[in-house]
């Protein structure tokens, strides 16, 4: 069922008009702290927030999207002569947009890559090295491999460029059987990109991880797949360290399976195996997630996309539930606790950074989540919201909403501290942490 509902459910949402583009919104160039709950000045564009400043906005359309609808996003630092600069990667219905985030928070639009086919709500890009490796659920769309390095033109900032799919590509990488993924994965220490969610389900892949090795960028090539647990929706592969002491060392990736979370030993790419699949308490639709800390594996969080929706298991009163697994042991992952947000809303993608869930809760917006009492208490107890940046007002009065819209993604990695965060109808907004609480 809840493959199902997942299939479906942009045609729903296009539908009724949720992913359309808000008007009324203009690109937001002032930096504006957070004080006394609220982000901004200006009519229609004042946010709820918590140690989260605003340093800026820029509306899809200024972007050089057409569509106006956005999905993933990534970054890039390169760095010269001791200088780091740092891009953002904007994912769009239409295309990919590339930005420069500059030390004050603002964006300069430098270009766009168009799409390889059709649009599609669904792109999905991740960086290895200088290389930008982008899929999407267009059919025919196959990977692109785009060299980063050419942002660095300096007349772009001038002139943005319109990237082309013929002449500007490093490679194009078309070995998945009809084209589409839903989800692209990086494994920088193995140079692999994981394409998961391909089309069709069927077949020797099952629409689970195809390995693409990318150790020339200009050559990618299929190596391998691990299909026995069929759909894999999302995952995070890496170099296991940790406590099971039997996989140190070892390459693993950590799926999220629709039912299941499911983990992988993908050490040899021609001849994965599973580790262990394992349901949870209140299964809807077993989404993303990540490991609190690569260097020591012992605990993951992941998010139910549909456990709020459907108002299952610990999510009864739809407010964001994210669930806390215990992974010391590979082969018996226990589910340990769940943190839960005070407001409602369903949950899309999360990342971790220094001990703090960044969580991107659809129309509740970005949360931060501090999770450093994990050790100490897995149940999340412990666990509280540190910071939040609400991108949707216009639920605000409801004490939020169960559907989708709003925060796609958010990247939280730079070193200057500011953090992109990929809206749907909306745009790119760029904030700043103030203070954790």
């Amino acid at each position: 069922m809840t493959a199902v509902v997942e299939g479906i459910r942009a045609d729903v949402v296009r539908a009724t008009g949720i992913f359309d583009p808000l008007e009324g919104l203009e690109a937001i160039t002032e930096y504006t702290p957070c004080i006394d709950g609220y982000a901004g000045t200006k009519v229609n564009s004042t946010f709820m927030c918590r140690n989260l400043d605003l340093a800026s906005f820029t509306p899809h359309g200024d972007m050089g999207s057409v569509a106006q609808v956005g999905n993933d996003i990534w970054g890039w630092a390169h760095t010269s002569s001791g200088v780091t600069r740092e891009f953002g990667l904007i994912g769009q219905m239409d295309g990919t947009a590339f930005v420069e985030v500059l030390p004050s928070g603002q964006i300069t639009y430098l270009g766009r890559l168009p799409t390889q086919s059709v649009n599609s709500v669904w792109r999905d890009i991740k960086v290895i090295g200088d290389y930008a490796y982008i899929g999407s659920e267009a059919p025919e769309h196959g990977i692109q491999v785009f060299d980063l390095l050419k942002l660095l033109d300096s007349s772009l900032p001038n002139t943005p460029k319109e990237f082309s799919i013929d002449t500007d590509l490093t490679s194009h990488y078309d070995g998945l059987p009809e084209g589409s993924s839903h989800n692209v994965v990086s494994h920088a220490g193995k140079n692999l990109i994981v394409a998961v969610g391909a089309t069709p389900r069927l077949g020797v892949c099952g629409a689970g991880l195809i390995f693409v090795d990318v150790s020339d960028p200009k050559n990618p090539q299929t190596v391998g797949c691990a299909g026995e647990d069929g759909y894999v929706h999302d995952a995070q592969c890496l170099t296991y360290y940790g406590p099971d002491t039997k996989y140190n060392g070892s390459d693993v990736c950590y799926s999220f399976n629709e039912d299941t979370f499911t983990i992988y030993n993908i050490t040899d790419p021609a001849d994965p195996s599973i580790i262990s699949a394992t349901f949870y308490h209140g299964v809807s639709y077993s989404h993303q997630g990540w490991v609190h800390d690569e260097k020591n594996q012992e605990y993951l969080y992941m998010n139910d996309e549909l456990d709020e929706m459907f108002s299952r298991g610990w999510a009864t009163d739809k407010k964001t539930t994210s669930y806390i697994w215990d992974i010391k042991d590979l082969s018996r992952p226990i589910l340990a606790g769940h943190y839960k947000s005070p407001v409602v809303a369903i949950d899309h993608n999360l990342y971790v950074h220094n001990g703090l869930i960044y969580e991107s809760n659809y129309k509740s917006g970005l949360r931060v989540v501090d999770a450093s009492s994990v050790a100490e208490d897995p149940t999340g107890a412990g666990f509280f919201e540190t910071a939040f940046f609400d991108v949707h007002p216009e639920d605000d009065a409801k004490g939020g909403e169960a559907v989708f819209g709003g925060v796609w993604s958010t990247y939280p990695y730079f070193d200057s501290g500011n953090i992109l965060v990929n809206t749907i109808e909306r745009g790119l907004f760029v904030v700043r942490l103030n203070k954790t609480d």
